[in-house]
């Protein structure tokens, strides 16, 4: 007996908050007969009740195996994710079309769900939701969310700088190549998924551009991986990025220029009914040592 007592307690706390947040929206419900619910009245009907506009049902879904009753059109609870934990109860007899929960939306097509949410601490948000008339509810997640959930996933580094190379050797007024050795965490594509709330998004990423600091004060932007260097191409330029030095890195700190690689991750994705487009920006940084021709006579 002292668990059936609990758990209508429970039922009449959460029909107070509906009651509340009902309130706050309309200004003020007005009860024309409402019956007490008494420790011993059978839970099924302790959900009925008799308001001027609508009543809400005060039956919330079992939050451990997600089967709730049916008292006052309530459902079963459902997860917004792996901690979240949701209840909703239906709206019955629905609400005029005036009133401000629908925010615009056609009573005869949509039907009004509180919805009650906890993770067991301090995050318990609630609030009312409309979904397509028929439809269960299901906990709102915003698709562009789960699109940055599934780029966190990725590795997403800065480029994987081939050359100017550290240890390499370069000249005042030679043409440098610089190219980048190309991975899916380097370069792209990088593809990813997140899922919650019954909806998946898919996001894919990929490097739209390099933009390299010389550390001359010269600044170079690719927009691909570039072209690597072959001995026959002699003095040439390369046609895709490079850049020359006019000046020796001598007075540069520790005698080299600082170059930074900065790469720009474009992420497209889709899901849920929706799609965009997401950026990131990932660096790697190298130092590089300019030298002069000496000429012997």
């Amino acid at each position: 007996m002292g668990d059936e007592v609990d758990g209508h307690e429970a039922d009449r706390s959460r029909a107070s908050l509906l009651t509340r947040r009902l309130a706050a929206l309309t200004g003020a419900l007005v009860l024309a007969s409402a019956p007490v619910a008494h420790a011993d009245d059978d839970p099924v009907d302790a959900g009925k009740c008799q308001v001027i506009k609508f009543c809400v049902g005060v039956g919330v879904g079992d939050e451990t195996d997600g089967s709730g009753g049916q008292a006052g059109g309530s459902t079963g609870s459902s997860d917004s994710d792996s901690e979240l934990k949701c209840g909703y109860n239906k709206t019955e007899p629905k609400p005029p079309a005036e009133h401000p929960a629908w925010e615009g939306k056609d009573p005869a097509k949509y039907d009004m769900y509180f919805m009650s949410c906890s993770d067991g601490g301090l995050n318990n948000p609630d609030g009312f939701i409309v979904v397509p008339e028929g439809q269960p509810p299901v906990p709102q997640v915003d698709p562009q969310e789960l699109a940055q959930r599934a780029v966190d996933s990725m590795t997403l580094l800065g480029p994987d700088i081939a050359s100017p190379r550290a240890a390499g050797k370069y000249t005042v007024g030679v043409p440098m190549w610089m190219w980048v050795n190309l991975s899916a965490m380097t370069y792209g594509p990088n593809t990813a998924s997140a899922s919650a709330g019954g909806i998946t998004v898919t996001a894919t990423a990929k490097v739209s551009k390099i933009v390299w600091t010389m550390g001359d004060g010269a600044s170079v932007t690719c927009n691909g991986p570039g072209t690597p260097y072959q001995a026959s191409q002699g003095m040439a330029q390369s046609p895709t990025c490079g850049h020359v030095y006019s000046k020796t890195s001598a007075g540069a700190k520790n005698g080299k220029f600082p170059v930074t690689a900065t790469s720009t991750w474009t992420i497209d994705w889709q899901g849920g009914g929706q799609a965009g487009q997401l950026t990131e920006i990932r660096q790697t940084n190298v130092q590089v040592a300019i030298g002069e021709v000496q000429v012997v006579r």
